[in-house]
């Protein structure tokens, strides 16, 4: 006798260095750098644990010149277990000004994720269990954000989707549900001398049935160049990062994690590495990194 299940997936893919990776959260974050943005990261979470998750991710996004307008479009792949996820989005922005400072950018995302589950990695007593079949299906979002920022600062709230989405859903046994995610973002920089940056940021993300995740994070930045920090995610983990700015349009960062939690007796961290290559003009080029 089969006893009924309600399963939900991590939900959106996690990153320590969601700073420098706003576009996969928040639309309205699509063209605000000045410059053609060009993102991949590569996550590789609890590592030694089977089945744990693996994050790849590839954005670019643009302002769009003579324009308020900015476009972003992004592919996240996550493995999980048995499953597998590949997340397409298109994302529309549109900024006002505020004040000589700050801009307020509105965004929508449109998102398209295919679903796979992989019989094969399942070890089930029965194997002829129809529900455990090799099972994909695909479906459509949408969601939206607004972005306030200037060059030292940034506020930002969004629902990346709308719709709660059933990946998997067998009357008779399971649901595996996407519930909606709604994420509050900010940072400011400060000028400690003409040499140091620091970056305080915040993350908070609530999704129905799991724990209001809250991460907050310090950044030092070294005469332009060197990026190094810590970060903290709520009883969950603690981070270190670091960056390096190779040249005015190429940045390379490193994060781990080390869980707090009774995971940590049974993995041995979690690694993130990722390249952002921007593309400025003669108008847009920044005289310093935008630090976020």
């Amino acid at each position: 006798m089969f006893t009924r299940m309600l399963i939900y997936a991590q939900q959106d893919a996690q990153f320590t260095q969601y700073m420098y990776n706003t576009i996969n959260v928040n639309p309205a974050y699509a063209g605000s750098r000045g410059a053609m943005s060009i993102f991949a990261l590569h996550r590789t979470q609890w590592v030694g644990l089977d089945g744990a998750p693996v994050t790849n991710a590839v954005s670019i996004n643009t302002p769009i010149n003579g324009s308020n307008l900015g476009l972003g479009a992004s592919l996240i792949n996550d493995r999980i277990g048995p499953t597998h996820e590949n997340t397409i989005s298109a994302d529309v922005s549109y900024y006002i000004h505020t004040s000589e400072t700050f801009k307020l950018s509105f965004g929508i995302k449109a998102t398209a994720n295919l679903f796979d589950l992989d019989q094969t990695k399942l070890n089930p007593v029965d194997a002829t269990d129809p529900s455990l079949q090799n099972f994909n299906k695909f479906t459509p979002n949408i969601g939206a954000g607004i972005y306030l920022h200037s060059d030292k600062a940034y506020v930002g709230f969004s629902v990346p989707n709308f719709i709660e989405s059933k990946r998997y859903n067998d009357n008779e046994i399971a649901i595996f549900k996407e519930k909606i995610n709604y994420y509050l973002i900010a940072g400011y920089v400060f000028d400690l001398d003409d040499s140091i940056k620091f970056k305080p940021a915040l993350l908070t993300k609530l999704v129905q049935g799991a724990p209001l995740q809250v991460d907050v994070s310090g950044n030092f930045m070294f005469n332009d160049r060197f990026v190094v920090g810590l970060a903290y995610r709520w009883s969950a983990a603690f981070s270190a990062m670091a960056g390096f700015q190779v040249t005015d349009g190429l940045y390379i960062g490193y994060g781990f994690d080390n869980e707090t939690t009774n995971l940590k007796h049974y993995n041995s961290g979690s690694h993130e590495l990722f390249l952002r290559y921007e593309i400025f003009n003669t108008i847009s080029k920044m005289t310093t990194p935008r630090f976020f």
